[in-house]
């Protein structure tokens, strides 16, 4: 009894991380729900990513209240921190992209205080899940999972990131009919899939496999998203910001952007949007590349 119920094991803590993170995805959601974010796609993205982490946690805390933890045909413990890492960055893109958005469209209205107080809430969750993670990987004999390794977290953040392009990618009125922009949001696409598949391939213990060199073929994979992410983010903004095509070179020049309280982002800050995710990516990419052929090196 006393070991289960000592401060700092696995029981004690976890049900107190659990129980922090159920609290401040619920306030979070509860509290956008109450200004009318449904409306917009970064509204709807943020919603459900609080909602998501929320439905998540709630699972992962009746199984370990129910003590099946051992009932699953998979590592638990490897299954969690790749929750955990996966929410951790979730309710980070949700803390950044909502206040952004929200803050200015309510700064005027009596709606502003429960956006902060939300956007503070959702901080506060990826608190939580980031330290359910650093103190998982503190525990004696523990096993870390692939999502909490530097490689992990960058495919994890790679997919995270491209996530948040698709949801300023909703509005199609930015590429269609052309075939310079549709190739960049082909590129999004073909990049969110290996790199998914690079995560998967390692969950699945893959990588073990000795007739398959995974190291280098994870190389190749991003070596690849990087040439595929430059050709976007040099398409991207000449085609978007080009006024011999008809579009605005200036933000004033948009007159949506200038129309007052909205609840939806107007066109030309979806396109830097787009830019700026684009290079944060790229960037992201390029760390995964040279960490990942540093590691092929000093490891042959």
């Amino acid at each position: 009894t006393s070991a289960t119920l000592a401060l700092g094991s696995p029981t004690i803590m976890g049900c107190c991380l659990r129980q922090l993170q159920l609290f401040s995805t619920c306030m979070a959601f509860s509290l956008g729900a109450s200004v009318g974010t449904w409306k917009g796609a970064i509204g709807n993205w943020s919603m459900f990513i609080w909602c998501f982490c929320f439905v998540l946690t709630l699972l992962i805390l009746i199984v370990e209240l129910c003590g099946l933890e051992g009932h699953f045909p998979f590592s638990w413990d490897n299954f969690l921190i790749t929750c955990n890492c996966y929410s951790a960055l979730l309710c980070l893109s949700a803390s950044i992209i909502y206040p952004i958005i929200y803050i200015q469209f309510f700064s005027n209205s009596h709606d502003w205080d429960r956006t902060i107080i939300s956007t503070a809430f959702s901080c506060i969750a990826f608190v939580a899940y980031a330290m359910d993670v650093t103190w998982a990987r503190a525990q004696p004999n523990m096993i870390t999972g692939y999502m909490a390794t530097v490689p992990g977290l960058l495919k994890g953040l790679e997919t995270v990131v491209a996530c948040v392009i698709f949801v300023f990618l909703s509005n199609t009125s930015l590429y269609l009919h052309q075939p310079a922009l549709e190739w960049c949001v082909a590129v999004y696409s073909i990049c969110f899939v290996l790199s998914s598949v690079a995560i998967l391939l390692n969950l699945g213990k893959c990588d073990s496999r000795p007739s398959i060199p995974f190291s280098v073929f994870q190389v190749v994979l991003t070596l690849l998203s990087v040439l595929l992410y430059t050709t976007a983010l040099l398409l991207w903004p000449l085609y978007q910001f080009n006024e011999e095509l008809g579009r605005q070179l200036q933000r004033s020049s948009d007159v949506n952007c200038s129309s007052g309280i909205s609840t939806s982002v107007c066109i030309w800050d979806q396109q830097l949007a787009v830019v700026s995710l684009t290079a944060i990516n790229l960037l992201i990419y390029v760390t995964d590349l040279v960490f990942s052929t540093h590691l092929n090196f000093n490891s042959g």
